[in-house]
């Protein structure tokens, strides 16, 4: 079965793009082709640090979002999707309008819907909105992004929780990785692979010893949560 995943939840600055990072980073450390589709044309992550896996895609036109129903294919078993924010709207008028849910089953293609959410009541909002749309039509993953957020009790007190829970719908939670560590690697524009192996330590322009040791850390974290989805 081929496997389409997109990773949203609409806001800015939940940390989308790094939870695509992060699988792309761990498909290709477990020797798992994938092919991926950026919608952020003025800073795509997985077009920047993935290059040669990926290619950009625009959320407005129904013929790009039509390549990735036919991007899925025996071939091709992972397709990942970096949903820029504000783009709810095109991506499920394109889902609703071509009942893209019931083909995907009908083609053998598990289609996920990610959300990844910071602690504030907005994230609750659109999960919310989500879920009273497709209920168990769809599957779904929901993130807790703790470099976003440190309190989620207004998530785990609410009827998206709820509804969560009563559809088996998978929780994950992201730890957080050391707020100047995050910086360095931003500031360096590099991927997660080449912070962590680019070793110059006379170089200012690389990571430490423990900022990479942290990166490790956080990262064996996040694939071990990758792990219990079974991807």
């Amino acid at each position: 079965m081929s496997e389409l995943h997109l990773i949203g939840g609409e806001k800015g600055g939940v940390g989308k793009s790094v939870v695509a990072r992060l699988l792309a980073q761990y498909w290709l450390d477990r020797a798992k082709p994938w092919l991926g589709f950026d919608t952020d044309r003025s800073h795509g992550a997985l077009l920047r640090y993935y290059g040669d896996f990926s290619q950009p895609l625009e959320i407005s036109k129904v013929e790009d979002l039509d390549r990735l129903i036919e991007a899925c294919t025996p071939a091709q078993e992972r397709v990942l999707v970096d949903l820029a924010a504000q783009t709810e709207r095109d991506l499920l008028g394109w889902i609703d309008a071509g009942e893209v849910l019931e083909l995907a089953r009908e083609q053998g293609i598990r289609l996920v819907l990610w959300h990844v959410m910071d602690d504030g009541k907005d994230s609750v909002a659109i999960l919310s909105r989500l879920l009273q749309r497709y209920g168990e039509r769809a599957n779904y993953v929901v993130v807790l992004n703790k470099g976003r957020g440190e309190d989620f009790g207004m998530f785990h007190g609410s009827e998206a929780a709820a509804t969560v829970a009563r559809l088996g719908v998978p929780v994950i939670e992201l730890p957080a990785l050391h707020k100047p560590t995050m910086r360095k690697i931003d500031r360096l524009d590099k991927s997660f692979w080449s912070a962590l192996n680019n070793t110059d330590n006379g170089s200012t322009e690389n990571l430490g010893l423990m900022d990479r040791q942290r990166v490790k850390v956080w990262q064996r974290q996040a694939y071990s949560q990758f792990e219990n989805l079974g991807l």
